[in-house]
């Protein structure tokens, strides 16, 4: 890939992941301050001229032949408020941005689809991961010419810094305008050229095989640390989609390793072991140290994810780890009406973990002795303290993040109930601290997600509240991000207005969860309404010619349309629509929907046998796509409810759940209740099992 001229300078470590606070009136705002996003909020009292994404910047720098400073975080990004504090509020490096530059700042939460573009473009310029604060300088015309990630203020141990970087590449740009402008475009069309080329569809029907599933799991269980867990050996992510692909159809040791990694995880730091949930990664191999914001689509895959270590195990630990987090998003990142907000932050009142940690003279004002010694053996707190912030110049000092340094496994019962004890008080204490900001956004993507995960925990745990707040969540997002006139979905909501941008993973991820819904319920509307969603997804992004979804709609200020390569945080678009898209069809018996789903399995073909860990959700859609075909039916009656909940509470990752009520296929729809009672039908294609109608009877069926 050519390179910019600028590249083998600029193009740092990438340095990921949390919230400064929004800046008092004291200082002059800039255009941001009449944004929604929380993250533009935060930078609107800086003294950069920001401009937010849109014509306006775009027409300026045209005009004024200005390049442009794109960059790009979100409001709980722990290095975008580094980089925030160090450079976006220096005087000094302010007053060059505005004279030379226009300065735009973009929230990736609200365009994931402009997000990408300029990631995917720094990613295969420079041959680095990426990450976020992510600045991109652009040709007015929003062409990519180089970037980085985090820039340090001043020059440091040999990397160049922020404003050092701009007065190079304001130099370049006065000097070789006309040669960088061409330079731009060349690489633009080689990038074109580059992304184009992912995806091709080569792959036939009958290539899409078993042996794909088979050696992607072999591989992707290879790569698993078999000490801690996870994958690698360094900073550890969860990777949920790897992981539930590798539980449902690994061979015993590939279950073994993901199950331990659910272990290590829910013992580690990562967890939060006082209030629940969890944080979004790990510095270290051990899960000990996160970065400690806590996002919405985290938590909706791990309570996906330890739902599942649940019913394979029967082990309490995964189902009070599954109960946590749901309670956790329930009491914290719930909006009064219903939805769910995209994140809380890692930093209180400045400092990173503050809410969170504790100092060993904390913990002894508020414990017993007995606990304070229990809290040493068992939760790992030393006088010294397991983390500090590094990135703050003036960090807490002697700060402890609980975790179990004895493993859970490894308790009495005498040790277990006094640390259940201990975990109660600090809980009691903790909320009377200043809490960690809360982005409160609600994104029809993320929502979908936690939709979904809370309904299946609802009727799997037996727990009714879960499912009602999937059903109001549901509701919350239908009122304030779907247009029912246009029949369009929106991807953004806040403070009672919702954004002009429409995303793929809202229409997919939404889809994902109101068809989950739809399963843990049987009620026909939701049926219909994800049947729109679909037919809206197929519509606005499906790639007819090649297959697969593109991250964006066709929009004048997206200079690329891509498709997502890899998992990330979340499955890729692509890997969502092809799975949803199959049950769909198996659902509902409409072939075009299948053809969408075979189609961008094909095209996706390449990548799964490249990287199988990176492809988890691409290959449980194929585990699905390649399957029995098995069915259950449930017809409307009596006890329908406890057959429900007896179906959710037996492990069959990839059985297909449906009513007989219309607009289900054919087949399904003309089988009857059994003497006026639900009853279940167990079928692959056309052929059924004899109907059960006791909650006893189907659990003996699918155990089989």
């Amino acid at each position: 890939m050519k390179r910019s001229v600028l590249a083998a300078l600029l193009f740092l470590c990438s340095a990921l992941i949390s919230i400064a606070d929004p800046k008092v009136g004291q200082k002059k705002a800039n255009r941001l301050i009449d944004e929604k996003s929380p993250y533009l909020l935060q930078h609107a009292y800086n003294p950069v001229d920001w401009y937010p994404w849109g014509e306006e910047a775009f027409k300026k720098a045209r005009d004024e032949k200005k390049m442009i400073l794109l960059s790009v975080g979100y409001s709980t990004c722990h290095w975008c408020h580094v980089m925030e504090r160090e450079s976006f509020e220096s005087e000094t490096i302010a007053k060059y941005l505005n004279e030379h530059f226009i300065s735009v700042k973009l929230d990736r939460e609200e365009r994931p689809d402009v997000d990408q573009v300029y990631m995917s473009a720094f990613r295969a310029m420079s041959g680095q991961s990426g990450g976020w604060p992510l600045n991109m300088f652009l040709t007015p015309d929003l062409k990519p010419l180089t970037g980085g990630t985090y820039f340090p203020p001043e020059d440091r141990e040999g990397r160049p810094g922020f404003l050092t970087v701009l007065k190079q590449i304001h130099g370049f740009w006065q000097e070789k305008r006309e040669e960088m402008s061409s330079q731009a475009e060349q690489g633009f069309q080689a990038l074109q050229k580059h992304f184009e080329g992912l995806h091709v569809l080569e792959a036939g029907r009958d290539d899409l095989t078993k042996g794909l599933i088979t050696k992607g799991a072999e591989i992707a269980a290879g790569v698993i640390d078999p000490e801690w867990g996870g994958f690698g050996t360094e900073m550890k992510f969860p990777q949920v989609s790897a992981m539930r692909f590798l539980l449902s159809v690994g061979d015993k040791k590939a279950k073994d390793l993901v199950l331990m990694t659910c272990r290590r995880m829910m013992d580690g730091g990562i967890h939060d072991q006082v209030a629940g949930g969890f944080h979004r990664y790990a510095v270290d191999r051990e899960w000990l140290v996160p970065h400690f914001e806590k996002m919405l689509y985290d938590q909706a895959q791990l309570l996906e994810l330890f739902m599942d270590a649940w019913l394979v195990t029967r082990d309490d630990d995964f189902e009070q780890v599954a109960r946590g987090i749901a309670e956790y998003v329930l009491r914290d990142l719930r909006h009064p009406e219903g939805g769910f907000f995209c994140a809380q932050d890692a930093q209180s009142e400045g400092k990173e973990g503050k809410f969170c940690c504790w100092t060993l003279d904390e913990l002894k004002e508020v414990l017993t002795e007995e606990e304070v010694k229990l809290a040493q053996s068992v939760f790992g707190v030393t006088e010294k303290g397991n983390f500090l912030d590094h990135s703050d110049p003036d960090p807490l000092r002697n700060q402890n993040i609980l975790h179990f340094k004895k493993r859970r496994a490894d308790l009495a019962s005498g040790e277990r109930s006094l640390a259940k004890l201990v975990l109660k008080k600090l809980s009691l204490v903790r909320a009377k601290r200043e809490p960690a900001a809360t982005d409160d956004k609600v994104l029809a993507s993320w929502n979908g997600l936690m939709i979904g995960a809370l309904a299946r925990a609802g009727r799997a745990l037996k727990e009714p509240r879960y499912l009602a707040a999937a059903r109001k969540a549901h509701s919350f997002v239908k009122t304030s991000l779907w247009d029912e006139k246009n029949q369009r979905l929106y991807h953004s909501w806040r403070n009672g207005e919702r954004a002009d941008s429409v995303q793929t993973q809202s229409y997919l991820l939404l889809l994902q969860g109101t068809r989950q819904l739809y399963q843990a319920e049987l009620k026909k509307e939701d049926l219909a309404f994800a049947i729109r969603l679909a037919e809206g997804a197929k519509a606005l992004f499906y790639d007819e010619k090649k297959g697969g979804f593109f991250q964006g709609e066709k929009r004048d200020d997206l200079v690329f349309r891509l498709k997502g390569d890899f998992d990330g945080a979340i499955p890729t678009e692509s890997a969502v629509g092809a799975k949803e898209f199959y049950l769909l069809s198996e659902i509902t018996g409409r072939k075009d929907f299948r053809e969408v789903a075979e189609k961008t399995l094909r095209a996706y073909h390449g990548a799964m046998q490249e990287s199988p860990t990176g492809m988890g959700g691409m290959l449980d859609a194929l585990v699905y796509f390649l399957g029995n075909k098995a069915r259950l039916v449930l017809t409307k009656g009596e006890q329908e409810k406890m057959m429900l909940e007896a179906i959710y509470r037996e492990w069959r990752p990839h059985l297909v759940l449906l009513s007989n009520e219309a607009p289900v296929e054919e087949f399904a729809a003309g089988l009857n209740s059994v003497r006026g009672k639900a009853t279940a039908y167990l079928c692959i294609g056309q052929t059924c099992l004899l109907p059960v109608n006791s909650p006893e009877e189907i659990q003996k069926l699918l155990v089989k």
